[in-house]
Formats: structure tokens, sequence, C-alpha cells
């Protein structure tokens, strides 16, 4: 699967990147049509900690899923857009199988 990681105004780190590379992987591994996937890493202009969002694209097959996360770090975004997008994958499989 490919995975495109866009950081705006800002370049990522190798550990940042192995750890989105780590976390998307997971989600291919629990659906098969997963066919891509594009993360944006921004950094919101505020004057409040949690001012770092993820955005999850994911493609599958016939659709495309979608979570947007903002908290203290990117790794805390990361992690609660993958387990909102982990939630519509099962909800996506269910759907396709009928159940």
């Amino acid at each position: 699967m490919k995975i495109k990681i866009n950081a705006v105004h800002f370049k990522t780190d190798k550990k940042l990147e192995e750890f989105i590379h780590e976390k998307i992987e997971k989600l291919s591994n629990l659906y098969d049509g997963v066919v891509e996937s594009e993360v944006s890493l921004k950094l919101e202009n505020s004057e409040k900690e949690d001012n770092k969002v993820a955005e999850i694209r994911l493609a599958i097959r016939g659709n495309d899923l979608y979570a947007k996360k903002q908290s203290k770090t990117f790794e805390e975004s990361i992690d609660s857009s993958v387990e909102a997008l982990r939630k519509q994958l099962v909800k996506h499989k269910e759907k396709v199988k009928g159940i």
C-alpha cells in the first residue's frame, strides 16, 4: 500500500514517519481493500497547546475514509485518527459483508 506523508511548513523526522507507517500498516492489515493513504500534518496557528493536527485519508475500493484529529503531539493526533479510521473500516467491512 502506498502511504503519502505531507507536512505543511515543516519537515518530519524519520522517527515520526516510521510511527505513521507502522500505524497505517495496521489499518491495511485489518482490511485488504485499502489502496493508499494520505497523511497531512499541520501546525495550527493558535495559543493553545493542542495545535498539532493530523488528517488521514484512506482510499479503499469504492470509497474514501477520512479522519482529522488535533492534540498536543503529532503522535497523539495520529493515534486518535487511526482509531477513528479503524472504527470506520470495521463498519465498512460489516456493510460489505452484509452483516
